[in-house]
């Protein structure tokens, strides 16, 4: 990608001082997604790294992952796998319980949705700590997949996602990297 490329990408992202709560620096992808130079630039860095990688299937999380995820498998040439919360897929579906900062949740995807050796990318906006990542990797292995690696548009460096998802024979790839800032 060329420098102007990535630093018009680094410029649409905004910076919100104290959100959610005070001591907190907020990266709003939604300015990035916003701003169609913006966008079209990111998902042609991700297919570039992509193109001809083999991957069927992109798997990707409920809301924003959606977006990244869907655009990134039509340039590529694969397929979605949507995960989300529980009650919203129509077949039947299988379930990841996940530790958030705050709790827990559970995301499901559907159970014929890969086929065993699939080779599957996961995709979302943002990799913090991991807890999302892990639960959809969690889903395409329980399902048979082939997964190595995993791709977001921005990566907080400082939290644990990267490591954790290493720890589980998995490259992140971030367009993005922040630290915490």
């Amino acid at each position: 990608m060329r420098k102007e490329d990535y630093d018009y990408i680094v410029g649409s992202v905004t910076s919100i001082p104290n959100f959610p709560k005070r001591g907190v620096l907020f990266r709003d992808i939604t300015s990035l997604i916003e701003d169609a130079k913006a966008f079209n630039l990111a998902i042609d860095a991700m297919a570039e790294k992509y193109a001809n990688s083999g991957y069927v299937k992109i798997m990707a999380a409920e809301a924003r992952g959606f977006i990244f995820g869907a655009a990134l498998a039509a340039r590529i040439g694969a397929g979605i796998v949507m995960v989300r919360k529980p009650g919203k897929l129509p077949r039947e579906t299988l379930s990841e319980e996940y530790t958030l900062e705050y709790g827990s949740s559970i995301l499901q995807c559907h159970k014929d949705s890969i086929d065993t050796g699939d080779k599957v990318l996961i995709v979302d906006d943002l990799l913090a700590t991991g807890g999302t990542a892990l639960a959809m990797l969690s889903l395409a292995r329980c399902l048979g997949a082939d997964v190595s690696e995993a791709c977001f548009a921005i990566c907080l460096k400082d939290l644990p996602g990267r490591r954790l998802l290493k720890e589980h024979s998995v490259e992140a790839f971030s367009l993005i990297d922040y630290s915490g800032d």
